[in-house]
């Protein structure tokens, strides 16, 4: 916990209560269902949750928004991003029913009534959101062609995908042929787990 207070020092006692609970829930359900990596679920905390933590420092999402977290997988970033921003609904979605469990029992324990967990492939899915979410699903060209008719596009706000990649990305955006900004997750956290993560936006 005092990891993510170290960067996020506003949070309330209920957003901070929640974050405790991560380490604990997800360890009992790793045991149960293995989700995350044996090795990573002893850096949580640096590893998921404060990297799914890391695109609210390039955006701060609007109240009332609808987020899309595609691959959700354990339930990252989804989840870490859920109990940031309350006021933001989400909607974590994974083709994989025993991933999907395990975020709904975590969405329970942890009392998040702003997001849902859905079992789905996302070619599938209806509705439109804001921002689709993803991180280390598959390339990003094949994110947005998957996804190019949830997102909305009406120019009023900024709206568009937000991955988390690592690595030399050149080929993959050069893949995109679109317009991409691309951030150094390490411009905002320090710890060494950071170096060559980066945050990609690309906008509609």
């Amino acid at each position: 916990m005092q990891l993510i207070l170290k960067y996020f020092s506003g949070l309330s006692l209920s957003q901070q209560n929640k974050f405790e609970q991560l380490q604990e829930v997800y360890a009992a359900w790793n045991e149960r269902i293995n989700v995350i990596s044996r090795k990573d679920i002893e850096h949580l905390s640096v590893r998921h949750v404060l990297h799914s933590l890391a695109i609210s420092k390039f955006i701060a999402f609007k109240s009332g928004i609808s987020i899309l977290d595609v691959g959700t997988g354990g339930g990252f970033p989804g989840i870490p991003l859920a109990i940031l921003f309350p006021e933001v609904r989400f909607q974590l979605v994974d083709s994989i029913g025993k991933k999907i469990r395990v975020v709904q029992e975590v969405k329970e324990a942890l009392g998040l009534s702003n997001c849902v967990a859905v079992k789905a492939r996302v070619e599938e899915l209806k509705g439109k959101s804001s921002f689709i979410v993803s991180r280390a699903v598959a390339p990003m060209k094949t994110i947005c062609n998957w996804t190019e008719h949830l997102i909305l596009k009406e120019k009023k706000e900024e709206k568009g995908w937000i991955f988390l990649k690592g690595g030399n990305l050149s080929d993959e955006i050069a893949s995109l042929n679109k317009k991409v900004i691309v951030i150094p997750i390490s411009d905002f956290f320090e710890e060494e787990f950071f170096v060559e993560k980066y945050i990609v936006f690309v906008p509609v």
